[in-house]
């Protein structure tokens, strides 16, 4: 059933917005960003990326991610205040606007994906000095931050040492230790309940801003785009056997990319076949049920035209 409405909704998935009315627009990998006044309003569109290049979409993806980062901001808003104001469709958030910090505050508690490659390598692109002998999706002894520069849509995030972010210049030495200290909180957070709900959160990562003078969480927290998720019942016996994880996050598509297509994000953007694409909705939406106890509604229907009505409604667009 679940399929026949992904599949029916890939002829309406929201690629992109053109709504001048809402602001100065800033289109990034997954979200365009508008600018009006104080707020910012945020649309969450099905655009999917992997290595730092948008590829194709997924159906539903931008109500999944919005919706699922409401859900996680509201859970997580006693530990750190966050940027979340109200969400006047499944796929907007309108959030007070921040100035942020050109860091990506990536917290990992097993040594996989992009860490395991350069462990695998010889290459300690964090100066975290891990042991030898260390075998692949092993569970770290204590979540390691690992920073990385926030690079523009198109280009690559880089590897940023801890000890860089502060001489860079891109964030004061107290506000650094802020948001690493709220990173680090917030992913124990996410760990638990992730951990009652049968998953793992192995690794994510978090973006902070400033406003007021106060530090804020941002941008999205504990989505499929962001975080990794394996199933906790199968973790011990597929790591004893070096079997792959059971995932229901985006490295299902890293994985397919790398393993088929041989693709990092340089080169020629493959295409990205029917069956991918329906099969990582799929995984989306398993994530986002079992996460949040319930099922995501979902109604084939040009996004689009039901966004604007949204926004016309609230008296976001006139006209």
């Amino acid at each position: 059933m679940a399929t026949d409405i992904l599949r029916k909704q890939l002829a309406f998935t929201l690629e992109k917005t053109e709504w001048p009315q809402l602001g100065k627009l800033y289109r990034g990998k997954v979200r365009d960003v508008y600018v009006r006044d104080n707020n910012l309003v945020l649309v969450s569109t099905d655009r999917l990326s992997a290595f730092d290049k948008v590829l194709t979409t997924l159906p539903f993806k931008g109500d999944l991610l919005n919706q699922l980062s409401v859900f996680w901001f509201q859970h997580t808003q006693n530990l750190v205040p966050n940027h979340l104001l109200d969400s006047p469709d499944a796929c907007v958030s309108i959030v007070k606007k921040a100035v942020p910090f050109s860091v990506e505050f990536v917290v990992r508690g097993f040594l996989t994906g992009s860490l395991w490659r350069d462990y695998a390598a010889g290459n300690d692109a964090y100066a975290l000095g891990l042991p030898p002998g260390l075998q692949k999706n092993q569970r770290l002894p204590n979540p390691l931050l690992t920073p990385s520069t926030k690079a523009t849509s198109g280009e690559h995030d880089l590897p940023l040492p801890e000890k860089d972010v502060v001489a860079s210049g891109r964030m004061s030495a107290k506000h650094f230790a802020q948001a690493k200290e709220a990173a680090l909180a917030l992913f124990e957070a996410g760990q638990a309940l992730a951990s009652q709900r049968g998953l793992i959160l192995v690794d994510t990562k978090y973006e902070f801003g400033l406003a007021e003078g106060k530090l804020l969480l941002i941008d999205e927290i504990h989505t499929p785009d962001s975080s990794r998720y394996w199933r906790k019942e199968s973790y011990d016996e597929r790591f004893s056997q070096g079997l792959p994880q059971e995932m229901l996050d985006k490295e299902n598509l890293r994985r397919w990319l790398l393993e088929e297509k041989h693709y990092q994000g340089d080169g020629p953007i493959p295409t990205i076949p029917e069956d991918i694409r329906l099969s990582l909705a799929q995984a989306y939406l398993q994530a986002f049920s079992t996460l949040t106890g319930q099922p995501m509604p979902l109604h084939v229907g040009n996004v689009h035209a039901r966004v604007e009505n949204h926004l016309r409604q609230r008296g976001l667009l006139s006209g």
